[in-house]
């Protein structure tokens, strides 16, 4: 099972990816890699954590 860290380096590279490849997708996501890292100082919840990454995966799939 995926750690925290590994989970939100996946959300950090799939959002960098969306912001080079697809800027007109990533003007609509509602945040910015900075914001990632900072939420990594506080507590977060796993499971929400891989369910944004399952949806940041679909809307780029969608998208495509």
């Amino acid at each position: 099972m995926k750690s925290v860290d590994d989970i939100l380096k996946e959300i950090t590279d799939l959002t960098t990816e969306i912001e080079t490849n697809y800027p007109e997708l990533y003007r609509n996501l509602d945040e910015n890699p900075i914001t990632l890292k900072e939420a990594h100082s506080s507590h977060l919840n796993k499971k929400a954590l891989q369910d944004y990454l399952e949806g940041l995966k679909e809307l780029l799939k969608h998208h495509i």
